[in-house]
């Protein structure tokens, strides 16, 4: 009876000194040490250049990054998943620091009273995203204007995101801002639930050999859409529309909202696009309102599908 006494006071008394020896979920690898919370880490590295390493699990944990440079990697690329943590009513991260790239990561089921929750919400500075995936959220990335930087998306997944309801504005897969540029490559837009896949007041814009599947999304608008006019290129994408349309007048639309940037040159060639199968309605490919002079090269349309329209 006495050892048994012992050794449960033993096992009680190892109990604490185990869940003080468990792994942190976030470790800065730049001074090894390891943290309880994201903004903790995010704390940590301030206005310097520093790497937070993200271990696997799910967590409803959200942060603001208001200096520096930071990099989010996910210890194991897809393990690593934020679910419905929300900073400042926004996102999960709230960055307006000098640059933040975002790596491996999952965001998901992200709402807030406005409507645009997100996964990122950039007010400043450049921003890269690899290997990420964004779903189930009314936003995957909403960002504030800052003509001098730069974003840039890369093998990336968005799914089931956006919003046209509640009498509030629209909420899109991804909606930027004035920003200097932004290049998507490699990326997947599917499944959307209301407004555009791409949203965009860059000046500069790259969408290349990526896809946007729409055949099962609800109520959404454009596949691309840039509202202000922008120079740049779309090139490579497959692109489908699907039945559930709220405005299925256009896939690539240009300056819809008037002419604040110059399109001369906008290049959209070698892309594939078609409406989805047993649709039976026209649309067209690239609708223009900028009256500039596009560069509308060889594309692969499907049937009832009009290659451009001057609006």
């Amino acid at each position: 009876m006495k050892r048994s006494i012992l050794t449960l006071a033993l096992l009680c008394a190892a109990a604490p000194v185990a869940a003080q020896n468990a792994p942190a979920p976030y470790s800065v690898a730049e001074n090894g040490r390891g943290y309880g919370t994201l903004q903790g880490a995010v704390d940590a590295i301030g206005e310097g250049t520093g790497t937070i390493l993200i271990a696997p699990g799910i967590r409803r944990d959200c942060a603001v990054q208001g200096a520096g440079r930071i990099t989010y990697r996910a210890a194991m690329p897809g393990r690593a998943i934020f679910d419905g943590g929300i900073c400042e009513g926004k996102a999960t991260l709230v960055l307006r620091g000098q640059a933040a790239s975002v790596d491996g990561l999952i965001f998901q089921n992200l709402a807030v009273p406005d409507g645009n929750g997100a996964g990122i919400r950039l007010e400043h500075g450049d921003l890269s995203v690899a290997n990420s995936y964004f779903r189930d959220s009314e936003e995957g990335i909403l960002t504030a204007d800052d003509p001098g930087a730069a974003i840039r998306i890369d093998k990336s997944t968005f799914s089931n995101l956006g919003r046209c309801d509640r009498d509030l504005s629209c909420a899109h897969s991804i909606y930027v801002g004035d920003y200097g540029a932004l290049t998507i490559t490699r990326s997947r837009f599917q499944r959307g639930s209301g407004g555009h896949y791409v949203k965009s007041i860059a000046r500069r814009i790259a969408v290349t050999d990526s896809s946007f599947d729409d055949t099962r999304g609800r109520a959404t608008n454009y596949m691309i859409d840039l509202p202000k006019g922008a120079t740049g290129v779309i090139e490579g994408n497959v692109f489908v529309q699907g039945r559930d349309k709220e405005n299925y007048s256009a896939f690539i639309a240009v300056a819809a909202e008037g002419r604040e940037h110059p399109s001369t040159g906008l290049a959209v060639r070698n892309n594939d696009a078609r409406v989805g199968p047993g649709i039976d309605r026209s649309s067209v490919f690239l609708a223009d309102w900028s009256g500039d002079r596009l560069q509308l090269g060889a594309n692969r349309l499907g049937p009832k599908l009009k290659p451009f329209e001057r609006r």
